[in-house]
């Protein structure tokens, strides 16, 4: 593509519109992410929160990176993007098992970014022949900045590509997705290949991090320690995931003391299972938890699939859950914490009051009168609606507040 640089005038008018981009408003990064994680290319992306993580990442440095350039020499073309986050989402979608047409994010992204840089040409300028040469001169910039990054991005997935085919690490992820896919592997050729006992009780865990990523090993031996184990079995998912097997149950109290030593770290724990099948049944649940945290943002570092197991289920349509939980929950919803706290124990105790009081270290009365309170911010009276609230009060404890 011939490169002609455009008049004084628009490069001036190409810097100020720069300068605007590199400092976009919140809701534009919005309608730039969901656009890039939209569509049937892009359904593993966005429910995976290490991939939606990673894309986010990416869009911010494209935006960044063609803008500031645009800043520095105002319409000459800007090279492609080939920053830590580009090229660690790449890894990241190899090491998944997906291919290069995921990169049609970045097409989706570019319409968006098209639209969003009309919005700022035409605030900066109403002379006709001014807007025409700004516009075709910067949408043929954002058409070859996307290109261009794309193409390098792929040749840097096929290099990624030829290196997962080789060594330990490629043996070892190849043979957990046969197991897990349920394809016709011996189990003693499979525990020779990942060097672990198929046999007996096993535990899964996915441990991720948007940013601590030189401690999810860390995380993962705090698990086998807390199983009673010398060393876990991990496979290395991702820059960012580990998935992670133990033998038996890691001791709940144990693994959230140590997992707490690393704030930025996050783990989603399965249910333990028996032999080849409790190994593949134990992944998948941890798998629904770490997606069911993703989905509702939830704040908590460590869930167990025991835990939320109910709320997976309820908010696989997380609009619809919320709706649940406005309709059921009212005002109750927004009240002080001891508040609804008061009636999660209530509930829990089967409504006995003495026992929900002990549980919570107050005095039954205090229970009471925060109870009272409860009643009265509900749309139904408590003792007409039990089931639903305990259900909203388990949804509303999980989700972001």
């Amino acid at each position: 593509m011939s490169w002609e640089r455009p008049s004084p005038r628009v490069r001036e008018l190409i810097r100020r519109g720069a300068e605007i981009a590199l400092d976009p408003p919140a809701e534009w990064l919005a309608e730039l992410d969901a656009a890039t994680l939209s569509g049937p290319n892009r359904r593993q992306v966005a429910e995976d929160p290490v991939l939606t993580a990673a894309l986010k990442r990416t869009n911010r440095s494209n935006l960044l990176g063609w803008a500031s350039a645009n800043i520095r020499a105002p319409g000459e073309r800007v090279p492609a993007d080939l920053g830590e986050a580009p090229l660690a989402f790449a890894r990241d979608l190899i090491r998944r098992g997906l291919d290069e047409s995921a990169l049609d994010a970045y097409r989706s992204g570019q319409g968006v970014a098209v639209r969003l840089w009309l919005r700022i040409a035409f605030s900066l300028t109403s002379d006709p022949d001014e807007l025409r040469e700004l516009v075709e001169v910067s949408c043929r910039s954002i058409e070859a900045f996307v290109d261009d990054t794309v193409a390098a991005i792929s040749v840097q997935m096929t290099r990624e590509r030829e290196q997962l085919t080789r060594g330990t690490h490629a043996e070892r992820l190849e043979t957990v997705t046969l197991l897990l896919d349920g394809a016709p592997i011996t189990a003693s050729r499979a525990e020779h290949r990942l060097g672990y006992r198929l046999s007996g009780d096993h535990t899964a865990a996915i441990v991720w991090s948007d940013d601590a990523l030189g401690d999810l090993d860390r995380v993962a031996d705090l698990l086998a320690a807390a199983a009673g184990e010398p060393r876990p079995l991990t496979v290395l998912a991702s820059a960012a995931t580990r998935w992670v097997w133990v033998h038996g149950a890691p001791d709940d109290a144990v693994l959230r003391a140590g997992v707490a030593r690393f704030p930025a770290v996050r783990v989603a724990l399965g249910s333990s299972g028996l032999d080849a099948d409790g190994f593949r049944r134990s992944h998948l649940d941890a798998l629904t938890v770490q997606r069911m945290l993703a989905r509702l943002a939830s704040p908590h570092q460590l869930a167990t699939h025991e835990e939320v197991e109910l709320v997976a289920l309820l908010t696989t349509d997380a609009e619809r859950a919320d709706r649940f939980v406005r309709r059921t929950l009212g005002s109750l919803a927004t009240a002080d914490p001891e508040v609804i706290e008061a009636v999660r124990a209530f509930i829990a105790a089967n409504c006995n009051a003495t026992t929900a009081a002990a549980r919570l270290y107050t005095h039954r009365n205090t229970l009471l009168r925060r109870l009272a309170r409860a009643s009265k911010l509900l749309p139904r009276p408590l003792e007409q609606n039990l089931v639903h609230v305990g259900v909203a009060l388990e949804v509303h404890r999980w989700r972001a507040q």
